[in-house]
């Protein structure tokens, strides 16, 4: 009885263990760093994950599928410049459209392409057992070389000033991207929890020759989840675009070890079919308020990357130690 009752304890200890340090860590900050409990502050830490945190939610169901994306980055920058050139064109004199129109239209295009760039990875994954891991990689730096293939290597601003609320503007003084944040993480949340397709996904991932003979398609999934962050990434794009009034190349870099990162100190095993939704905005959150802390501590960034490495190294022996017990 005694044992039991450990055993859940020890177990209830496991699941919940980053959003106990996530709150000793604010209750630190809190005290030690000026003004980091403020309300102008806190939203200035969800606003900064906003971007990241939303591509990190679908990141999610990929790792449970047991695949990964490692292009997520450079399909945020491509999609960027994208909305920028095709901005440019259809409000140009050669097609002339109104200025909402063209950045409506070229919104819903770079997200479309980017959805499509990611379905097509999950078709190679399914058709030709291409592993995403090197798909992914090679787009990465084909979505790189086209962002400065249509940038020429320099920003693009065609938007006018309204086009910045996307990505920096406010309603009743919470940032817009903090919105799309949780209203992103509120459907995957609902995705992944209560519909058949989310829990495809977990089967999928935990056993898919099993998922496929229980009737699940598993190819299907697949693609879609693969589609879904791809699409999802390019929407953050957007929003980047939007927050720095142009589309650049350069921008989104690092952004697949932040994504991934979240993730698995969100307690998303690396070997698929176990994750939560909720465990990777713990993620995303603890990331924030993490740089957040330290920057208004004035520690050096070089010491923030190896706080950062330390922690992912930490979160997958977590991760891992029930596993190796058997």
């Amino acid at each position: 009885m005694i044992f039991e009752r450990f055993e859940r304890v020890r177990s209830g200890l496991r699941r919940y263990a980053m959003a106990i340090v996530l709150m000793v860590l604010c209750a630190i900050l809190a005290v030690q760093a000026d003004n980091f409990f403020t309300k102008d502050n806190l939203l200035n830490v969800l606003r900064n994950v906003s971007m990241q945190g939303i591509i990190a939610f679908a990141m999610t169901m990929v790792i449970i599928a047991g695949e990964i994306d490692l292009g997520v980055g450079s399909a945020a920058a491509f999609s960027g410049c994208l909305v920028a050139w095709l901005t440019g064109f259809l409000a140009g004199p050669r097609v002339g459209m109104p200025m909402a129109g063209a950045i409506a239209a070229s919104v819903l295009a770079s997200i479309a392409v980017g959805s499509a760039i990611g379905s097509v990875t999950g078709y190679l994954r399914v058709r030709f057992s291409v592993p995403t891991f090197i798909a992914t990689l090679a787009w990465m730096t084909v979505l790189k070389g086209s962002a400065e293939l249509i940038t020429n290597g320099f920003p693009l601003t065609p938007f006018p000033p309204w086009y910045n609320f996307i990505g920096g503007g406010y309603v009743w003084d919470v940032p817009f991207p903090a919105i799309i944040f949780l209203l992103v993480f509120v459907a995957i949340q609902f995705l992944m929890n209560y519909t058949a397709f989310g829990q495809a996904v977990y089967a999928v991932g935990g056993n898919a020759e099993a998922a496929r003979l229980s009737g699940i398609r598993v190819g299907r999934v697949k693609i879609l989840v693969m589609g879904i962050v791809a699409g999802l990434a390019a929407m953050s794009g957007v929003m980047l675009s939007s927050q720095i009034m142009s589309g650049s190349a350069t921008t989104a870099k690092g952004w697949e070890l932040d994504v991934i990162s979240a993730v698995i100190i969100g307690g998303t095993s690396l070997m698929g079919g176990s994750g939560t939704v909720w465990g990777t905005l713990i993620g995303v959150v603890f990331l924030g308020v993490l740089g957040n802390g330290m920057t208004l501590l004035n520690i050096s960034e070089y010491w923030q990357h190896v706080v950062q490495g330390a922690l992912i190294l930490a979160a997958v022996l977590i991760n891992m130690a029930p596993a190796a017990r058997k």
